[in-house]
């Protein structure tokens, strides 16, 4: 369980650097929104996986679940998505006043092979 576990995150996390390091606005924002979910599933993983076990401390529970990061993540799932809102509508206001979707603001030149000027 652990090691499928951690190899998604590092799979989502790749994902996410990948495609934040590309040159137009969409892919940033989902690069935005993987790295988030990878870190919602770190904070998650850090509570210790169990199942079958009471979220509170009581008398006879020798194992519980620990409900902390648990609310954390249902907090950050909450506030990623407000972000993201926010961050696509900057993305289409910059697409409108700039007429590009690269990150800054300009179409990268295309150079035509075999063309002699």
């Amino acid at each position: 369980m652990e090691l499928l576990l951690s190899s998604a995150l590092g799979i989502v996390t790749a994902c996410g650097i990948y495609l934040i390091l590309r040159g137009r606005t969409f892919s940033v924002v989902l690069g935005l929104s993987l790295l988030g979910y990878a870190v919602n599933l770190f904070i998650f993983a850090m509570g210790r996986l169990v199942s079958a076990r009471p979220p509170v401390i009581v008398e006879q529970a020798a194992v519980y679940a620990d409900p902390i990061p648990q609310a954390l993540v249902l907090t950050a799932i909450v506030i990623g998505f407000g972000m993201t809102g926010f961050i696509v509508e900057l993305a289409l206001r910059t697409r409108h006043e700039t007429h590009s979707d690269h990150v800054d603001g300009q179409e990268p030149e295309q150079t035509q092979e075999g063309s002699h000027q």
